[in-house]
């Protein structure tokens, strides 16, 4: 699946910078507001961060591709009153217990140019879960899927060579690999700063 995946970005990236008007890249950081939805999660939002780089192709004046590879961590804290796999059966969702995932993230976003400085991103995004082996169970069991799939939407400020930017990531897929009792998915709000080269 991720070598399908990588396969389908490459194509993508080739054909696009083979009919862009215009290239730039850069590199952007900034800050996560997330957390993981379901009974088995608390519904407060935990900061976490994230950075990576971008690519900005123009298709003409008003549109352009928007690809990035970013490492994002999403935390979260297990609900105080729903433990469902708490202790001994499951020690990752202790109450006690900040959860963090790291991912590496591949947003691909359609750009579309309001006007003077103002950009609207919006696509879809697939993360890819690093560090598995920090969400093992005792058992050797796995509490979160290996991937992610998430659509993205959000604005950001153009300037000669900076980038201000906020988006909303909602997680479309059940990443709970325990079970179909809990429905778990990631919902993020990102805001950050970009250089471009």
């Amino acid at each position: 699946m991720k070598q399908v995946i990588f396969s389908a970005l490459l194509l993508l990236s080739i054909v696009t910078v083979s009919q862009a008007q215009g290239i730039r890249a850069g590199v952007k950081a900034g800050a996560n507001l997330n957390k993981i939805s379901g009974q088995s999660f608390s519904d407060g939002f935990d900061l976490s961060y994230h950075f990576g780089g971008f690519l900005e192709l123009d298709l003409n004046k008003k549109w352009g591709l928007q690809p990035e590879i970013l490492w994002s961590q999403s935390t979260s804290k297990p609900s105080s009153f729903k433990t469902i796999y708490a202790t001994s059966v499951n020690p990752l969702l202790d109450g006690n217990q900040q959860i963090k995932l790291d991912y590496l993230t591949i947003p691909l976003l359609l750009r579309y140019n309001v006007g003077g400085i103002l950009t609207l991103n919006a696509g879809p995004q697939f993360g890819i879960l690093l560090k598995k082996d920090n969400t093992l169970l005792q058992n050797g069991q796995s509490a979160f899927k290996d991937g992610d799939f998430a659509l993205v939407a959000g604005a950001q400020l153009n300037f000669k060579y900076l980038r201000i930017y906020g988006r909303y990531n909602i997680g479309l897929q059940n990443i709970n690999d325990i079970d179909n009792k809990d429905k778990w998915t990631n919902q993020q709000i990102q805001g950050g700063i970009g250089l471009r080269f």
